[in-house]
This record gives C-alpha cells, structure tokens and sequence, in this order.
C-alpha cells in the first residue's frame, strides 16, 4: 500500500475536448490519441504553421500569433485565451515549449481546465536542476558530486571546481536537453567555460545560473520511463538507450538497452517507481540516468512530461502512452488504465530526422519539393509535415521521426536502415547520410554505445556520406 500523499488533489474530471498546445509530430499525435479515446482535440498554431497537414486532422484550429515561439507556442494568455474560446476542457502540452513551465500549468488548473501533465508542483521542484538533485537525493537516488549554485565571483567559482577535482561538467539549473552544458577538464577552461555557458542559458533559459556535476567520461544515457495516477501508483515502462546524440542532443533511440544486465536494469526500474511512488509524484515522467559498468546508474535528471522518444517505448510494450497521459491526469486509476505488469517485446529504433546539414549539423529551412516518407511492416514515421510544407527556421529543424520493430535489435537496425533509404525528402538538407553512418558503425552496431560515438562519427568525415537509394536514383535520372 502506497502511503505517498498525492500533490494534487484527485478527483475524476471527465474530458469532452482537448486543446493541443504544441505543433509538429507531437501535436499530430496526440491529435491522434485524443480521437482514438472519442475526444475533440483542437489544435493551435502560429501563422508560419497555417499549411501543416495535421491542422486539417484536428476538430478546430486555431491561429495564436506569428511565427517566433515568444509571439505564439509561448505566449501563455494566447494559449489560454484560445482554450477559452473553443471550450476546451484540458490543454495538452506535448514537448518542449510550455510543457515544463510550472507557471503555466497553474495557470491551467486556475482557469478550471486539466493540464495533461505532472502537477504544478513537481514541474517546479524537478524543473531546476540543483533542487531537483537536493530532492531526489533526499529519497536516496545514486548520484555523482555536485555543486550548489555557482556564485558570481570567479574565485570563488574556481575555488568550488578545485575542490571539487576535475574533469567537471558545467550545467545550467533551469536548462535541458543538452544545451549549454560544457566540460571543464583543469582550472584554466573554468573562466572561458562560466561566460560561454553562462550566456548559453540565459539566452535559452532566461537565467544564467550554473552548477557543476562531477564529469563521467563517455557514459551511456539510459532512461527510464513512467506512468502515474493521481493517487500516488506508479508503474515503470521499463528503459530506452539514448547514448547516440550529436551536440548533446539525443538522435538515435532504442528499447530496450542493450547490453545490460536485465536484472541490473529491472533493480533500477523498480527502484525508481518505489522512489517515485513514495513522494506521490504523478501522470507522466522520465527518469534520465547515466551508466557505466564500473559507477553502474547515476541520476541526471527527471523529465516532468512526454518524451520525444515515447515511441520505442509504444512499440516494445504495446502501450499508448499519450492516451494513458490524458486518462491518468483526467484522474482516472492506474489499474484501469494500464495492465498489472507491463510486458515488452521484441526491439525498437528511433531515428529523428532533421532538416539539417548532415555534416555540420546546421538547420536548413526550406520548403519540402518531395517528402516521401517510406511505408513497410514494422515501420512507423510520426511527423507533422509533408510535401509542400515549409520547414521554418523559427523552430526545431525535426520533421520526423523514424521508428522499426523488430524480433531483436539487428532485425530493427535493419528495417531503420532500410526505411530510411527509401526516405525520398528534397528541398531541404536532412540528416539521413548522418544517421545511416550511425547505423553502420561498428560500434553502434556491437551495442557498445556511449554518448561519444555520435560525435565521433561527426568528426571522421567519410570519403562519401552514405546516400537514400531513392536520392541515389534522382541523381541517376
């Protein structure tokens, strides 16, 4: 029996239409899911959004302002008003944009609509970094040394980095997915290190406060995915690898992660339920952990909504976890959403494909003069474009994202590759060539995966990037 006390307080609220506050591939899929579950979902979006495909799957559409995020996906009384005048009863933030803003989703629960998402409360307390570390080590979570707050004066900052020893990895507290975070290997990279992360977030972020972390060289990034009602019962989804990232930015994704002792990787998931369990924390979540063989799991940090990467997850446990989302945060009971044990099944692979140069990684807008995503048994392409869109470079460059089950992880590799050859988009620059070599790294493939490789791969230019057959045959004819 649990005994957390939940941080919201639970009551069943029926839900007739939803408000999907978010663009692209995430708000295409929960666009989806809200359908599946025989509810209205309408979508906003800005007016360099106004041709995106899915608009026309929605119930409505809204236009909330122009295309810069700050002038519609963030404007929080744009989104609000557009909740108010369509009717909506619960606002879903898909990813990024509002979807970790503490602020916002009081507002939400103030205005009387459900926010489809963790409670106010834990948004805020595992949103800043630092807090969020202080807490969870309060619940005896495994974690590397870290700093406090960094203070403002460089001696004073250089005397913590001493003391803690080095190599060290400089964070922002309010930050995440990777940006702005820069290793420190000796006191004469701190001052360099401090001004360029420091003006990193507070152009990202709007804060520039900083931390360190002790610096595991080349560790895996493995996380573990969750489930919660609003009565303190959490279930895990077990875990995904997501160690193959450039820029620190996840671009390949798998589940399970291979190469790990199952019972090592269970112990932890169960762990982390029971930890999560206890302090009452609810609807979505995923725990972000370091490994290596020799430090085993180490916290990094929590993730208070759907992932980009929820996908593999679907796939190997048959789970729909948008839809689970809006049934948990509409206060309905864990064991009416989800089975008792949570099995998985065969191998997922996840590849995000960007509009970008596949070399230096650098976005390329565009409009889309072919968007041929390909089709076959045991692929599935989420994304919120197609031909003829614009690619605008007022948001992240993602135009799909790339998903293969498999009977095993070679089975999946296999079918990625052979997707994602097929994957006909001219128009823009992607990062197919980019992904292909990953798929065909030695490394990558023997399942010796760390958060290097991607990187590596980056820096040894091949003599010719590998090529979509289709592209291949475009440039034939």
């Amino acid at each position: 029996m649990n005994t957390a006390s939940p941080a919201h307080a639970a009551t069943l609220r029926p839900l007739r239409r939803i408000l999907v506050a978010n663009r692209g591939a995430v708000a295409a899929r929960v666009i989806r899911a809200a359908h599946r579950l025989g509810l209205e979902a309408v979508a906003i979006h800005s007016t360099a959004d106004a041709g995106l495909p899915y608009l026309r799957d929605a119930d409505a559409a809204i236009c909330i302002g122009e295309g810069p995020a700050t002038q519609s996906y963030l404007d929080q009384d744009a989104v609000l008003q557009a909740a108010r005048d369509c009717g909506a009863d619960a606002i879903h933030p898909g990813y990024g944009f509002l979807s970790e803003n503490a602020d916002f989703a009081e507002r939400v629960e103030a205005a009387g609509l459900c926010f489809i998402g963790p409670s106010p409360r834990w948004i805020r307390e595992l949103g800043h970094k630092t807090a969020a570390r202080a807490l969870m080590q309060q619940h005896g979570m495994p974690m590397t040394h870290s700093s406090d707050l960094l203070p403002a004066d460089i001696d004073a900052v250089i005397a913590t980095a001493d003391a803690m020893g080095y190599p060290l990895m400089l964070k922002p507290a309010n930050g995440g997915g990777g940006i702005g975070m820069l290793p420190v290997r000796g006191r004469a990279e701190v001052a360099d290190a401090l001004r360029q992360a420091q003006s990193t977030a507070a152009k990202a972020f709007g804060s520039a406060q900083l931390y360190f972390e002790t610096l595991i060289e080349s560790p895996r990034h493995v996380e573990f995915q969750f489930l919660a009602d609003r009565y303190g019962n959490v279930r895990c989804l077990h875990e995904r690898d997501c160690s193959v990232q450039r820029r620190n930015q996840k671009v390949v994704e798998e589940a399970p992660a291979p190469g790990i002792d199952r019972a090592e990787v269970e112990q932890m998931g169960q762990r982390l339920a029971s930890i999560l369990g206890g302090m009452g924390y609810d609807v979505i979540g995923t725990v972000e952990m370091l490994y290596t063989p020799s430090t085993g799991f180490t916290f990094l940090e929590v993730n208070t909504r759907l992932q980009v990467e929820h996908a593999v997850t679907e796939e190997v446990t048959g789970i729909d976890i948008v839809a689970a989302q809006i049934r948990l945060a509409s206060g309905e009971h864990i064991d009416s959403v989800l089975p008792p044990r949570i099995a998985a099944s065969g191998h997922a692979v996840e590849a995000r494909i960007y509009a970008e140069d596949p070399v230096r990684f650098f976005p390329s807008p565009g409009t889309l003069a072919a968007f041929q995503a390909p089709e076959a048994p045991g692929i599935r392409v989420e994304t919120g474009y197609c031909e003829g869109a614009r690619v605008s470079s007022f948001y992240d460059p993602m135009i799909a994202k790339v998903i293969s089950h498999g009977a095993d992880r070679a089975d999946a590799i296999r079918g990625l590759r052979s997707a994602l050859e097929t994957f006909h988009v001219s128009g823009v620059k992607t990062n197919i060539p980019f992904v292909l070599r990953i798929l065909e790294d030695e490394e990558f493939v023997a399942a010796r995966l760390h958060t290097q490789l991607g990187m590596r791969l980056a820096a040894t230019r091949p003599q010719a990037m590998p090529t979509p057959q289709s592209a291949q045959a475009t440039a034939r004819a």
